[in-house]
């Protein structure tokens, strides 16, 4: 079974074997058909295709912030139209650094779906190392996905000051409150610390070793045991690179405040921070 990471060369022996799915999550913010696009003229042979907005969100709302997780029937659906079932091996990867293949790694997970890797270094390194591409839009059988939600991995919006420590996993700039495009209001949650999701990446996409990442996490936490924290970012997205990488350093899976920024920083009645904490 793979749990974590999957390289392209492991991939590659596998492809094709029953009871093995492999989804494609690229996506682009600004443009959100480009990653369907992209998928559509050049992707893994027999990958699916996943899309943010409509696959691994449910639609926006003022008090859920613009990325919400889906409801149980939902999710279900989308895991069994995708063709996976209880027993599959799934593989997500993106064109990204797993920035979106990561979000449906965690859904998984939620679900109690153990076998689920991200590939690593995504497409990118897919084609660096040759691996074989197919065109055109594909589908899987049906899977039978039995849910069984791990509902204690999520905090919501009125749990999150007394929730323990935070961790937000957007670059430094948004989290400073220098800059901010896409929330009405610019900063932090007052007290949460600061764990960019690209710290776990070296420069060719590819994940840190597992040890690299603890080291990180132990300055960034400072004797907080990451299983401890609740992590947090623009709308409940890159969090789960972060999440995913709390994994493979060997930590426990810590929690996961979904509605990210994109929910708190929308109340006008919640506080916000600036600068560094």
């Amino acid at each position: 079974m793979f749990g974590s990471l999957i390289t392209s060369s492991e991939l590659r022996e596998h492809l094709g074997e029953t009871g093995w799915v492999v989804v494609d999550c690229s996506f682009d913010l600004d443009d959100p058909e480009a990653g369907r696009e992209r998928y559509a003229k050049q992707h893994i042979p027999g990958a699916v295709y996943a899309h943010l907005d409509n696959d691994l969100s449910a639609p926006p709302a003022l008090e859920s912030g613009r990325h919400p997780l889906p409801g149980p029937e939902a999710m279900k659906g989308t895991f069994e139209r995708m063709g996976i079932s209880n027993g599959s091996q799934v593989v997500v990867y993106d064109a990204t650094q797993g920035m979106y293949a990561c979000r449906l790694w965690w859904m998984l997970r939620y679900a109690r779906h153990e076998a689920v890797a991200v590939l690593d270094g995504g497409f990118t390194e897919w084609l660096r190392l040759g691996g074989e591409t197919a065109r055109g839009m594909e589908e899987n059988p049906a899977g039978i996905f039995e849910l069984r939600l791990r509902s204690q991995w999520l905090v919501h919006k009125h749990q999150v000051l007394g929730a323990g420590t935070l961790v937000d996993a957007r670059d430094g700039t948004r989290y400073r409150g220098e800059i901010e495009r896409r929330d009405p209001r610019a900063g932090h949650i007052p007290g949460a610390l600061n764990y960019p999701w690209r710290s776990n990446l070296a420069e060719n996409g590819c994940f840190l070793p597992p040890d690299t990442i603890k080291g990180q996490l132990a300055e960034v936490l400072q004797g907080i045991d990451p299983k401890d924290a609740v992590f947090y970012c623009g709308s409940g997205v890159t969090a789960c690179v972060d999440i995913f990488a709390v994994n493979l350093a060997g930590f426990g899976p810590p929690r996961v405040y979904a509605g990210s920024w994109s929910e708190w920083s929308i109340d006008s009645s919640l506080p916000i921070a600036t600068g560094a904490d």
